[in-house]
């Protein structure tokens, strides 16, 4: 969760929460589908995930199944997965290894690992019919940070117009290094967005986060991406602490040749439109929120350290991973406690203070997405 602006600049006057239906309406979730996870760079992981020529995990945005691989060349693609004799998944599991070769289990119909049609039982005796015209539907595919991005759109924004604002921005945090040593899946019966909108403010923190706050005052540090589709900021650790965890005491190794403000301070952004990313002195944490229906989503958490950290004296990122899961869990509970809320024919849209003008941020940002009156 972000901090505040110290000053008012970004909040706007009158800025007022969202109106029910976008919390619990399906044709909303559906119009999200096509005007939002359709059509913007979404996070599905981490390049280490998929390290040799054949691994692959799957990945499943607005109802459609993407395959995203290594092919034996080393580069990584994304398809959907979809064959393209009669339409049947080629995949089931999360993840895996395909051998050199993706064979659809229904007819048997082959693909290399670059989309490739190579075999089709007896469609040799199709007159004119060529496997080059057969490949696999293509997916665009970027990485950043050591992230992979999906785009779904037929002609995509370009990854580097999209994401100018955050090339080079956490440089010195060397993110393409990190090894993901911890994962929690977590189910919450809460709207996506309220996800996202709680975590881009630490007002609520005093009430819903003793152990945070004892490392991180909600009042402290300012925010420095205000507007647009990724924005966040800082908070000061709280000294004595050297970081977010149970103990306080830095869990690993420092991230990276870091400047002594980021040996005291703990970055928090929210990328749209469902990645959290969390920036602390010696670990990172990002989050991806699946949407499962209007009042369900699924939360994935992974920690990440420095590759040294494992091997190194002191290393204990169950410190780390216990602070956050306490953390998530009341987080969690809040988000499904409003889904409630909203959900009430009482409900109407409350207004934003200012200290939550991120929040308020990220609702017209989504709203624009959504191509909705801001």
């Amino acid at each position: 969760m972000t901090a505040f602006l110290r000053t008012t600049q970004s909040y706007r006057q009158g800025a007022r929460t969202l109106p029910g239906r976008y919390y619990t309406s399906p044709e909303i979730l559906a119009e999200e589908g096509e005007r939002i996870f359709r059509r913007r760079w979404v996070c599905v992981g981490r390049v280490e995930t998929i390290p040799e020529p054949g691994d692959y995990l799957l990945a499943a945005i607005a109802d459609e199944s993407i395959i995203v691989l290594r092919d034996q060349a080393g580069r990584l693609r994304a398809f959907y997965n979809v064959c393209r004799h009669r339409g049947t998944r080629l995949c089931e599991a999360a993840r895996g290894r395909f051998s050199e070769t993706i064979q659809c289990p229904y007819h048997a119909w082959t693909y290399r690992l670059d989309g490739q049609l190579i075999g089709a039982p007896h469609m040799n005796e199709i007159e004119a019919f060529d496997k080059q015209d057969h490949p696999l539907h293509p997916v665009s595919l970027e990485t950043w940070g050591g992230f992979l991005f999906v785009n779904l759109a037929g002609e995509p924004e370009p990854f580097a117009h999209a994401f100018a604002p955050l090339i080079g921005r956490f440089a010195r945090f060397n993110l393409p290094s990190l090894s993901v040593v911890r994962r929690i899946a977590y189910d919450v019966d809460a709207n996506w967005k309220l996800i996202l909108q709680n975590y881009s403010e630490c007002l609520h923190c005093p009430t819903i986060h003793p152990e945070l706050s004892t490392k991180l005052p909600y009042a402290s540090g300012a925010n420095d991406l205000v507007e647009g589709p990724f924005l966040g900021g800082y908070m000061e650790i709280k000294a004595p602490n050297e970081s977010a965890t149970m103990s306080g005491r830095a869990c690993g190794l420092p991230l990276g040749d870091l400047p002594a403000d980021d040996r005291r301070r703990a970055y928090y952004y929210s990328i749209f439109p469902t990645m959290m990313l969390s920036l602390h002195p010696d670990y990172a944490v990002f989050y991806t929120v699946w949407p499962k229906s209007p009042a369900e989503s699924r939360v994935v958490c992974e920690w990440m350290v420095h590759p040294d950290s494992p091997r190194s004296p002191g290393y204990n990122i169950q410190d780390a991973e216990e602070f956050w899961d306490r953390t998530n869990r009341q987080d969690w509970h809040i988000c499904e406690r409003s889904q409630l809320g909203v959900s009430s024919r009482m409900y109407q849209p409350g207004p934003y203070s200012p200290r939550e003008s991120i929040p308020a941020a990220w609702d017209r940002g989504y709203l624009k997405a959504l191509g909705h009156p801001i």
